[in-house]
């Protein structure tokens, strides 16, 4: 997790080359550490809560621990990382899209439309500020899908 993602990334599609398999892997080589870091430790914290250890004195298999028990105790926090992660990743494909190094030109792509127009800024600007407010706009609606999450899912403690 010390090392950037996107340079990660930069590194393993220039080794490979731009293509849209390429870029998939690693963009999920940026961001697969988070999520197992989390999910790991929501497991963790789900183990020894109380109904965990009752299902486990009845003799519940532990299939059944997990399906019933643990992963819906788990899956709250895990959805707000997804929808972070996603407006990450959206930036992070733009960002390599626009470096040259992202989804190869035929098919479109906010990044490689904001460098395509990028030499044409001071007489057709709208070139690179409409990609430029989409990627804002999705990468804002991610953040606040989370926010949203977090907030519908967060508990409160007794007496607080």
């Amino acid at each position: 997790m010390a090392f950037p993602g996107v340079l990660l990334a930069i590194a393993f599609i220039a080794f490979l080359g731009p293509g849209l398999w390429k870029l998939i892997v690693a963009l999920s080589l940026m961001g697969w550490v988070g999520f197992a870091r989390l999910t790991r430790g929501q497991f963790m914290k789900a183990r020894v809560l109380d109904f965990v250890t009752a299902a486990k004195a009845n003799g519940a298999p532990a299939r059944r621990i997990i399906l019933r028990h643990m992963i819906p105790n788990t899956i709250q926090p895990v959805l707000v990382q997804a929808c972070l992660g996603l407006a990450n990743t959206i930036l992070a494909e733009a960002t390599l899209s626009f470096l040259g190094l992202g989804i190869p030109p035929p098919s479109p792509s906010w990044g490689s439309m904001i460098n395509d127009g990028r030499i044409h800024l001071f007489d057709a600007a709208h070139l690179v500020v409409f990609p430029s407010l989409a990627v804002m706009a999705a990468v804002l609606a991610f953040n606040f899908l989370g926010d949203a999450f977090r907030d519908m899912f967060e508990t409160k403690e007794i007496g607080q």
